[in-house]
């Protein structure tokens, strides 16, 4: 026979102080883990978004991302002669990039720089990519010195704002004319400005970074890529676009879930150290309690059970709260440095059920971490003895 839920419960507000400490406790730990995991999440969501299956990006063989590839325009026509290219009347749709990065001075923080990504494109880049959507202004028109911004830079960066100018280089900028959104892709951290703009600008005249290519399928995507990669003269290597957005998020997703995970473990050990001593303390002032329950029948194992319920119960209780807080963090948005790219990126918390469910198993097992020696010890106070105290 088990002793009622409801006394196990009863017993925790009876130490309002205690219990409130300990559930805190808990309830920051499953708080941190939960939003590492949330960040981690927006990090992998916001760039793989920022690529399509329908989509392949072609990179110099050997090279990580487009800061590190180059290859000449010539290159260029021969990629997008590939089967699988999807044509609109007999013109492949495709174009050649350029990705540099600039320093950029934060607004309203004082010698801060930080690293943004440009990225040299033509009219067929932009018509290519359906999820980009101009909310403010135009977009740059080809052969001038002008630029759209991703509305993740717009005045979070000096001079990046609708009529701004955008230094790209000492003594020669960029107006801003137009401010896009792009579902919340890492595009949104981008500068854009005609592809022969910055070629000039930065003497990178008949070479070009990546090739975007649409494909007429995602299924064509496998022909394409052995055609262009089994041609050792281009020396071409091929991904689907969301594979390599995928890639390049791998670095700093793993990096934010280590840390909060290990700042989560050091946060844990103390809070099961305060519920053990809760209910070490709970033992100690119930021996007479414990006592009479086993006097009217119930057996250690009971006592056992019903001590370890409790500290669950609590653990729970501090979990629930720590979920809760980490859902507020939904949505939020702050900027950092992506280890692929070294551009600032604009990320956000992304929660899940998994996330939460997942956090909240966390917290109930360190509540039966914590209870289980505490409850030992209270299964196996002698009854007479108990009595006596």
């Amino acid at each position: 026979m088990l002793i009622p839920l409801s006394y196990s419960v009863r017993s925790l507000f009876v130490r309002k102080t205690t219990t409130i400490a300990t559930a805190l406790g808990i309830g920051l730990v499953v708080f941190v883990l939960a939003a590492a995991l949330m960040l981690s999440r927006g990090i992998r969501e916001t760039l793989v978004s920022s690529g399509q299956t329908d989509r392949a990006i072609v990179l110099r063989q050997g090279a990580d991302n487009e800061l590190s590839s180059t290859f000449d325009t010539t290159t260029v026509g021969i990629i997008l002669a590939a089967p699988g290219v999807k044509k609109e009347g007999s013109t492949p749709l495709g174009s050649g990039e350029v990705v540099v990065v600039i320093a950029a001075n934060k607004s309203g923080a004082e010698n801060q720089i930080s690293n943004v990504q440009v990225r040299g494109v033509t009219p067929t880049s932009i018509a290519m990519r359906k999820e980009l959507k101009v909310v403010d202004g135009r977009p740059p028109a080809p052969g001038t010195d002008e630029a759209m911004i991703g509305k993740g830079l717009d005045g979070r960066f000096a001079g990046m704002k609708l009529g701004d100018k955008v230094e790209l280089k000492k003594n020669r900028s960029v107006t801003v004319v137009g401010i896009f959104e792009a579902g919340r892709s890492a595009f949104e951290s981008e500068v854009w400005v005609d592809v022969d703009t910055l070629r000039s600008t930065f003497g990178r005249e008949g070479i070009v970074s990546s090739v975007i290519v649409g494909l007429e399928s995602a299924s064509k995507f496998d022909a394409f890529k052995a055609t262009v990669e089994h041609d050792k003269q281009l020396g071409m290597q091929v991904y689907r676009e969301d594979k390599y957005y995928e890639k390049q998020s791998e670095g700093t997703s793993i990096f934010i879930t280590a840390l909060g995970v290990i700042i989560a473990l050091f946060f844990s050990m103390g809070a099961m150290i305060g519920a053990t001593i809760t209910m070490y303390a709970a033992v100690s002032q119930r021996s007479r309690e414990i006592g009479t329950l086993q006097a009217l029948g119930f057996s250690r194992l009971a006592v056992l059970v019903a001590f370890m319920v409790e500290s669950i119960v609590l653990a729970f209780a501090g979990a629930c709260l720590g979920a809760l807080a980490s859902l507020g963090m939904s949505g939020v948005s702050f900027s950092m440095m992506n280890f692929a790219t070294w551009q600032e990126v604009t990320f956000s918390f992304r929660p899940s059920l998994e996330i939460v469910l997942g956090s909240l198993l966390v917290g109930a097992f360190m509540g039966l971490l914590g209870g289980f020696f505490p409850a030992v010890r209270a299964a196996r106070t002698a009854p007479i003895q108990a009595m006596r105290a």
